[in-house]
Order: structure tokens, then C-alpha cells, then sequence
């Protein structure tokens, strides 16, 4: 059963981004304070009261502009193409315009469920607004404010009304690993060639899914299902021309899988967005491994060194992720990869024993204490393993704001130093006297 995907479309400056932030909710990001990773927030997951959802944030359509701001007509076209809900963001406060308009005309051909969220409606002055937007033609209007919290019960209510509780995915106990990555580096050629491979063994059985293509094989006769995210279906060129919101495709991919594969081009090198998809798996808290297809091309056959300071230095928060040179299309090295994908998930699975993590987190306190801040000193008092895939190792200190980035950084690094989680993001919690954790 796939999980439902929920669209926010609206011109801008509706309020969308607040809303989205108040759905998605805050998370304890693996990636906060990472440099150089600065990218729009606009793909998270609803996962409360049990109901999960994909919920897409999308730029704001504005006919002002006479070019009616192509990429953003394209960004909303493509999310509202992945969505089985959109919720249609209007401003309540300065009643319908004419963008609102032009973006119901859209709406109407998507042939989808639409709601109307009348946002900004915290003012009981603009309560008349409401029924100036009757006039769009839908049938589900609700009042609400992203910024106070008010209206989003019903709202909710009624964008889950017809989606499953409790999803659970189909063949939850099989490994599932997909290919991320920008258009063109190479993603369909690799499944072809891993699964035409002597030792694999395909058998038909195809997704449902609009976004993905999964297909069920053996590799030395254990089941395994490769998820290759499929270009999209309308408008073709059009779609994957606008890279960035590749991206959509990417995340609906990585919520999926049990393991994340980072296709590099190695004919065009690495480049900025690259690092944003690598992000996303990571933020999701996958294990990873990189993937540096048409090595074929690469001339110099001794360049695997080079080319590993390049990615190195360029991923330097990901310094953990093993990397796979290989050629797709001459089938060099792919031998290489399915035992890298099968060691970081049970990287991501490992579960330490209490005392052996609190000799290491002790060992490596005695050896670098916390720099002390106005005074004070950050202390450790006991640390324990709290869950897994990603593992999470939580730890007891007199005071979480005395934790400087680094100094976690290096906490990690010690960890990784001792325990095998190559390929795996660890998650570090810190928690404070009188802290709560859900």
C-alpha cells in the first residue's frame, strides 16, 4: 500500500510554507548546522494520530508576471500530478484575487480532490471574506490559520477522510533499496545491468505506484526489491528539464526504501544538487552508499583515488558513505555493489551493548572534555542506544544547551571509531534533566 501524497498550491504569499512547517512539524534534523546544504523545504511526511501522508510545499503561482513564472507553473503542475489530495491555500485576509483564478483553472483539470484552506482567518473582521470564495466552485472550504494553529482539526479531518490508517508497505520484510539522483546519470541503465547480472534471478513482479518501478529479484538467493524512480509520465522533457524538483520524485523513493543509492555521473562530475539529493536520503535517516556510474568513460583507469578525495571533499558530512565506482553500461565493477548495499543495512540495524557505549562515550570524554561555556562545562552522565535504522544513541548530560555542534561531531566520530555504522547516519539526542522525549 503506498502512502498518500498531499499538495499545498496557492499564489504567494498565502501562507503555505507556515502551514506546511505546522503539518510536517519540527523534527530533530540529522542535518541542522551542516554547511553548505541550504535548500527549500518542500517535501516532509504527516505521521501522527496514525495517518502518514507525503505532504509537497510548492511555490507561489503569480499571473502578475507575464511569463505567469514558468518554473513555478511547472513546480505546482508537478506536484498536484504526485498529489491524491490538494489543498488549495487562500488568503483570507485579502479575499480572491485574480492569481486565485488562474490557479482553480489548474485545479479543474487535475480532475483531484481540492480543498480550499481560507488561511490568515485569526481576525473576525475578515469572516465575510469566506463566502467570496464560494465563487472558485469547490465543494470543501475551511477556515484556518497557519500562524495561531486554529481550523487544522477539521482540516485534517477532512484530507485523511478517505486515505487507509495505519499504512503499512507490502513486503515490509524484504530489503528494499532505490536510485537517487539528477536526470540522465544513469539510474534505469544501472537496475538494467544489476538485474541482467548472472546472479540474479528477476521474476515480474511490477509497482503500482505513478512514481517507481519496483521489481523483485534474488541476489545468491535472498529477495530483494530495487525501487528505480521512472522519468515522468506527462510532458516529458518539460518535467525533468526543471532539476530541482527532481527532487519529488527522489523523496517519494527514499520514504520507501531500506537503503538509499546515490548515482554520481562520473562523465560530468559532481555537482550542487547532487549534494541536496544526498541530503534529502540523509535527512530521512537511510543508510547510503555512493554510486559513480559510467566509470567507463573515465580515461585514466587509475583515477578511483582522485576521484575519492573529489567526492570526499565535496561530501564532507557524509564522510561515513562507502563509494562504488562502476560502468552500468559495460557491466564493469557491478559486482561490487549489492554487498556494499546488503553491509550498510545491517550497519543500520547494529545495536550496541549500554556498557560498551558508555566506555566509549566515557573514554572519549576523559580524553577531549566539553570547552566550558560562562563557566559551566557540559557533563555525560550515562548514554544507551534508543533505537535503530538509523541507530539513535541517546545521552544524559546536566544541560543540552551546553552541547556545541563540534563537540557533538566529535562524540560521533569516536563512536563510528569503535562501532561499524559505515554507511549509516547516527542520530545523537541529548537530553537534559527534566527533559521529555516522545
Amino acid at each position: 500500500m503506498k502512502i498518500p501524497t498531499v499538495a499545498l498550491v496557492g499564489s504567494p504569499n498565502v501562507g503555505k510554507s507556515t502551514i506546511f512547517n505546522r503539518m510536517v512539524g519540527r523534527k530533530i534534523s540529522i542535518i541542522e548546522d551542516i554547511p553548505g546544504i541550504t535548500r527549500d523545504r518542500i517535501y516532509g511526511t504527516y505521521d501522527k494520530d496514525g495517518y502518514k501522508f507525503n505532504l509537497i510545499d510548492t511555490g507561489g503561482i503569480d499571473v502578475s508576471k507575464e511569463l505567469f513564472n514558468n518554473e513555478i507553473k511547472i513546480q505546482a503542475e508537478i506536484a498536484i500530478d504526485e498529489a491524491d489530495v490538494v489543498v488549495f491555500v487562500v488568503d483570507g485576509k485579502e479575499g480572491l484575487t485574480s492569481n486565485d483564478l488562474v490557479v482553480r483553472d489548474i485545479l479543474f483539470k487535475s480532475n483531484k480532490k481540492v480543498i480550499v484552506a481560507i488561511n490568515k482567518m485569526d481576525n473576525k473582521k475578515h469572516q465575510d471574506n469566506i463566502y467570496d470564495f464560494y465563487e472558485l466552485g469547490f465543494e470543501h472550504y475551511i477556515p484556518i490559520s497557519g500562524e495561531h494553529g486554529l481550523g487544522f482539526k477539521e482540516l485534517l479531518k477532512e484530507i485523511t477522510k478517505d486515505f487507509p490508517k495505519d499504512v503499512i508497505e507490502e513486503n515490509s520484510n524484504i530489503l528494499k533499496f532505490c536510485l537517487i539522483g539528477r536526470p540522465n546519470v544513469g539510474k534505469s541503465s544501472l537496475v538494467n545491468a544489476l538485474l541482467n547480472e548472472e546472479r540474479v534471478i528477476v521474476s515480474d513482479e511490477a509497482g503500482t505506484t505513478r512514481d517507481s518501478i519496483d521489481t523483485k529479484f534474488k541476489y545468491e538467493k535472498e529477495d530483494y526489491i530495487v525501487i528505480d524512480t521512472a522519468g515522468m509520465r506527462k510532458k516529458g522533457k518539460i518535467y525533468e528539464s526543471v532539476e530541482k524538483y527532481s527532487v519529488l520524485r527522489a523523496m517519494k523513493s527514499i520514504e520507501r526504501s531500506d537503503v538509499c543509492l546515490v548515482v554520481i555521473n562520473a562523465e560530468e562530475g559532481i555537482i550542487e544538487h547532487d549534494k541536496h539529493i544526498a541530503a534529502y536520503a540523509l535527512e530521512a535517516g537511510k543508510p547510503m552508499v555512493f554510486v559513480v556510474n559510467k566509470w567507463d568513460t573515465v580515461e585514466n583507469k587509475n583515477a578511483i583515488k582522485t576521484f575519492t578525495q573529489k567526492m570526499r571533499a565535496e561530501f564532507q558530512f557524509l564522510s561515513y558513505i562507502p563509494i562504488v565506482f562502476l560502468s552500468a553500461k559495460t557491466k564493469k565493477r557491478i559486482h561490487t555493489l549489492m554487498p556494499e548495499v546488503i553491509k550498510v543495512y545491517n550497519n543500520s540495524k547494529r545495536e550496541i551493548k549500554t556498557s560498551l557505549l558508555n566506555s566509549v562515550i566515557s573514554d572519549a570524554y576523559l580524553l577531549n572534555p566539553a570547552p566550558s561555556y560562562k563557566g559551566r562545562r557540559l557533563k555525560i552522565y550515562f548514554c544507551a542506544q534508543t533505537g535503530f535504522k538509523p541507530p539513535k544513541i541517546t545521552l544524559n548530560v546536566n544541560d543540552k544547551g551546553l552541547v556545541h555542534f563540534s563537540y557533538k561531531r566529535y562524540l560521533e566520530n569516536k563512536i563510528r571509531e569503535n562501532f561499524d555504522f559505515e554507511g549509516t547516519p547516527i542520530i545523537l539526542q541529548f537530553k537534559g534533566k527534566g527533559d521529555n522525549y516522545e
